[in-house]
């Protein structure tokens, strides 16, 4: 019989990246970070189910909290009873629908062979022979995560899952999963598998993280300067839907960032609704710029996040040397071609902290950047 691991395909590089990482022993905690609907905790539990099946390890423990979506409060054993263990299997069966038969998940739970743990009573316990994996770890409090790192014994391996930035809780600077993340970077023996928007493969997700961005944006306050901006957008552009509006130049005079390559503000609109922000040939933003006094940069808001970067970047060719915008963790993650890494950057770094600042500010989410790997790899194939 075919284990689930054995079933699923990866449908994404970063997909694949997880599956090999997952299979080498070399690794004994796993740490899988990114947006809902990439594949985090089917491949987790996949890989758990297929351990205990080839009789590599004995048990396969999932440590879930459980979270109330609407208070946001964390419910525990001692709250819900038995129901609690009940949600935690109906989380398992949706995942293995139509990949593993219910009848044969069951009885590894019955079997106690998948056993579903509260990460509020584990102190005493000491997890051999197990695979271990803590699911959705934005939502534990950092000392529960230490408390489960604590109790892996001999023969076992610990696997983490979490998304930092789109379910992580608003009011905390670093969740449990952005720090297990910080953590498990400088730890022998453990790998980091980040993955991103290209990842998602879910029916519903790629939407459904587009409605987040566009509620963080819509419901972060603005500024004197901010409002006034809208405002005259209203007056001028009444049919046209703007998510926000973002001014920086107080962010420009810090950094040094040239005035007359870099726009004063951002307006982003609802997609479907830039060229009613713009107007005929531009009349209706050069209305509100004259009202207001701004240099205006307009914007469509959707998941190609390569848009916003190069909107408020200083070098305005800097678009056509951008290989990829995607999250890596709490961060976006610009990937650059090396030739021009350094224009991208900008001097002593002033370039990426500014738009690192305008970005933070927008959607509380920081920037970082690389170069691009490939590009050495395409000059030697063209070399041979």
């Amino acid at each position: 019989m075919s284990t689930p691991l054995e079933v699923l395909k990866p449908l994404s590089v970063g997909q694949e990246r997880l599956l090999n990482v997952l299979m080498d022993k070399e690794y004994e905690i796993v740490g899988v970070f990114g947006p809902t609907g990439t594949g985090k905790s089917l491949f987790c539990c996949a890989y758990g189910i297929h351990c205990v099946l080839k009789g590599e390890y004995k048990r396969f423990i999932i440590a879930r909290p459980v979270v109330d979506v609407v208070t946001g409060k964390e419910i525990t054993t001692s709250e819900l009873g038995e129901l609690y263990y009940r949600i935690a299997s109906t989380y398992l069966e949706d995942i293995f629908s139509g990949i593993m038969p219910l009848e044969d998940l069951q009885k590894l739970i019955k079997e106690e062979k998948v056993i579903i743990a509260d990460i509020h009573y584990l102190r005493g316990r000491t997890f051999d022979d197990s695979i271990v994996f803590l699911d959705d770890a934005q939502a534990v409090p950092p000392e529960s995560a230490a408390e489960i790192l604590m109790r892996i014994g001999r023969n076992a391996r610990l696997l983490i899952a979490g998304d930092p930035v789109f379910q992580k809780p608003v009011e905390l600077e670093k969740d449990g999963a952005t720090l297990l993340r910080e953590i498990l970077l400088g730890e022998e023996k453990a790998a980091v598998v980040d993955l991103g928007l290209k990842d998602i493969v879910r029916p519903g997700a790629k939407r459904g993280i587009k409605i987040t961005l566009e509620m963080r944006m819509r419901k972060r306050p603005l500024s004197e300067s901010e409002a006034k901006i809208m405002e005259s957008i209203r007056i001028h552009a009444p049919d046209a839907d703007v998510v926000t509006v973002i001014e920086f130049k107080k962010e420009k005079e810090q950094f040094g960032i040239p005035d007359e390559t870099t726009p004063d503000a951002l307006a982003i609109a609802k997609e479907g609704y830039l060229g009613r922000l713009v107007g005929r040939g531009g009349e209706r933003i050069r209305n509100v710029e004259s009202e207001t006094g701004f240099r205006i940069r307009c914007v469509e808001l959707t998941l190609d996040l390569k848009r916003l970067i190069t909107a408020i970047h200083p070098v305005s060719w800097i678009g056509k040397h951008i290989k990829d915008v995607d999250f890596a963790g709490p961060e976006l993650l610009v990937t650059v071609k090396r030739a021009e890494f350094g224009a991208f950057v900008g001097q002593r770094g002033s370039y990426i902290r500014f738009v690192d600042r305008v970005i933070r500010r927008l959607i509380n989410v920081g920037v970082k950047a690389m170069e691009a790997e490939e590009e050495e790899e395409e000059s030697r194939r063209k070399r041979r």
